[in-house]
């Protein structure tokens, strides 16, 4: 019998039960996989809470890698014993297998195992169109990064080491802080005891710096805006400490700044952009410029613990669950 998490109702990490389900054969343009790493990520917190709604009762969890066990007609993405990965399909990936439109599925290659690709799909996705999409750096640039030492995060210092790019990175701890410079952050700021705009304006002589990624949102956003250059772009993310409410008057006062808010959806299509993106995610990985691992990893019946741990700040990089 095949176990999945479901919630019922809106509400903290108790919410998540872990139930036996019916998993039945793929449908046209589907296929069953049975998973072997399941992503956490915030993103799971925001339908879990009801910021993002969804129908209830649901599964939990868009980002995962399996094996492909059995496929139904018309695909042709992906074949039977393939190893896979995805992200931003339907929930339910917190699950030992399930079924899902095949048109979301990445085939990973050799040189990628299934542990590291966890931490790819949806972090090492996000590294890439936020550096290369959103706003394209192109090496040389020094930029603010906020929550430096997370999934993301660590994945970004390596990226933004690897093109050039002084990373000027914020973490709550100085454990986590040691962790963002030794993944190549080359500026980590402490926010427990630093003010965030006044080390930016000292390592940047004043100027402040082109963009800013800011995946906090709430607690973040006076600074990040106080730290932009003039004309500067802030890249709003994520909100993990709350929404975020833009003064439009602000940003001409400030230095007629530029706001924008991406999503992942938009970015990943079409398919062959998304392969194509994935690509450059995993050649990132086999030249041995980015190393990816999980830093917590749960059993599936323990989702809730990663919840309060994800939403405590006490983790760093990826967290997985293995079913």
């Amino acid at each position: 019998m095949s176990k999945a998490i479901r919630f019922y109702e809106i509400g903290g990490p108790e919410v998540l039960k872990l139930e036996n389900v019916e998993v039945g054969d793929p449908g046209p343009g589907e296929v069953r996989i049975k998973h072997t790493f399941t992503a956490v990520n915030f993103i799971d917190v925001y339908y879990r809470t009801g910021f993002y709604p969804t129908a209830l009762p649901n599964g939990l969890g868009s980002d995962a890698v399996g094996v492909v066990e059995a496929i139904g007609p018309d695909v042709t993405e992906v074949k039977v014993g393939q190893r896979v990965g995805y992200l931003m399909g339907p929930l339910g990936a917190y699950a030992t297998e399930r079924v899902i439109p095949a048109r979301f599925l990445i085939p990973l290659p050799d040189e990628v195992t299934d542990r590291t690709a966890a931490t790819l799909m949806m972090k090492g996705m996000t590294a890439q169109y936020l550096f290369r999409q959103v706003y394209p750096l192109k090496g040389g640039e020094t930029i603010l990064y906020h929550a430096a030492a997370g999934g993301v995060g660590l994945i970004a210092c390596q990226w933004a080491k690897a093109m050039g790019v002084k990373m000027i990175g914020t973490v709550s701890t100085d454990e986590k802080a040691a962790l963002a410079k030794a993944n190549g952050c080359e500026h980590v700021i402490v926010t427990s005891r630093e003010n965030i705009v006044d080390r930016v304006k000292e390592i940047t002589d004043g100027v402040g710096v082109p963009v800013v990624y800011d995946s906090v949102g709430k607690d973040t956003l006076d600074a990040s805006l106080s730290c932009l250059s003039i004309r500067g772009t802030l890249v709003s993310n994520g909100t993990s400490s709350g929404p975020v409410i833009i003064d439009a008057h602000q940003l001409a006062l400030k230095g007629s700044l530029s706001v924008t808010r991406p999503a992942m959806a938009h970015f990943i299509q079409p398919r062959s952009h998304m392969l194509s993106m994935a690509n450059e995610v995993f050649e990132m990985v086999k030249s041995g410029k980015i190393v990816s691992e999980p830093k917590q990893i749960y059993s599936l019946a323990d989702a809730a613990e990663a919840h309060r741990a994800l939403e405590s700040r006490a983790t760093t990089g990826a967290t997985v669950l293995v079913p």
